[in-house]
């Protein structure tokens, strides 16, 4: 039943990353916790974090395919960014997994925030890294790291903006470049949590698996609404508001008991 349940929230969690571009990571330790029913939040960002960084490594090879990824802006983001993600998810595990959950809760409350205000920034076609903005990157990637392995998420919404901030890459160009590194982030969790054995690796299959059927259909119907692009991210930004303030709830009288 685990199983089952891990896939459809794959394929939920596929479908969102393939609808808005962004963001439906978030959601994943969540469902592995109350709607999967991994009772070791530690147990959920582990498994969680493998399951992200393959669907990243899917929506990359895509990307790549069409051309739409910076090389080597988003290897210098990466590399800079591991070792913020193994710092961050080494911590995390040190945490109190309930504390984790609700300090998660309000990170997913500023994710929806900046869902709200939309993407307005143009960003500039064509741009490279060189020495010149490598430590503004590698600054970026870093800090976007840490919180990505604290909290077991892939962190797109955090590095996006992060390589329009670093680089003025066009918003279309950092989604796709991103994806180098919500893969390294992920995997470099995933790693450091199996290490101390809190990956369950057939309910992480499942979810990839899910995962895999998700964003083909996910990216289908993004086609389809493609003039609706904003009236989706203001909906998904409501969806993470409502499940922010369950995990909030959920994870408070967890830890007041």
């Amino acid at each position: 039943m685990q199983a089952l349940l891990a896939a459809l929230s794959g394929v939920a969690v596929g479908f969102t990353l393939g609808l808005v571009g962004g963001g439906g990571s978030i959601l994943a330790v969540p469902l592995m916790v109350y709607f999967v029913g991994v009772k070791n939040p530690h147990l959920a960002i582990g498994t969680s974090a493998l399951a992200v960084a393959a669907n990243a490594l899917i929506g990359l090879a895509n990307h790549a395919r069409a051309g739409n990824v910076n090389w080597r802006c988003g290897g210098a983001y990466a590399v800079a960014g591991v070792i913020g993600a193994f710092a961050g998810s080494s911590l995390g595990k040190a945490f109190d997994g309930q504390k984790l959950l609700f300090l998660f809760a309000l990170l997913m409350l500023v994710v929806a925030g900046l869902m709200f205000r939309g993407r307005g920034n143009e960003g500039v076609e064509g741009v490279v890294c060189n020495r010149d903005n490598f430590p503004k990157v590698a600054s970026f990637g870093l800090g976007t790291g840490v919180l990505s392995g604290f909290f077991g998420i892939g962190g797109g919404f955090l590095i996006v903006p992060g390589l329009i901030a670093s680089t003025s890459m066009t918003i279309y160009r950092a989604i796709g470049t991103s994806l180098v590194a919500v893969s390294a982030f992920g995997l470099t969790t995933a790693l450091n949590y199996a290490a101390s054995g809190l990956l369950d690796w057939g309910i992480a299959g499942s979810f990839i698996v899910g995962g895999v059927l998700g964003s083909a259909l996910g990216t289908r119907a993004a086609k389809r609404l493609s003039g609706s692009k904003g009236t989706l991210n203001t909906l998904f930004a409501s969806m993470i508001v409502l499940v922010a303030l369950y995990t909030l709830y959920k994870s408070w009288l967890a830890i007041a008991a």
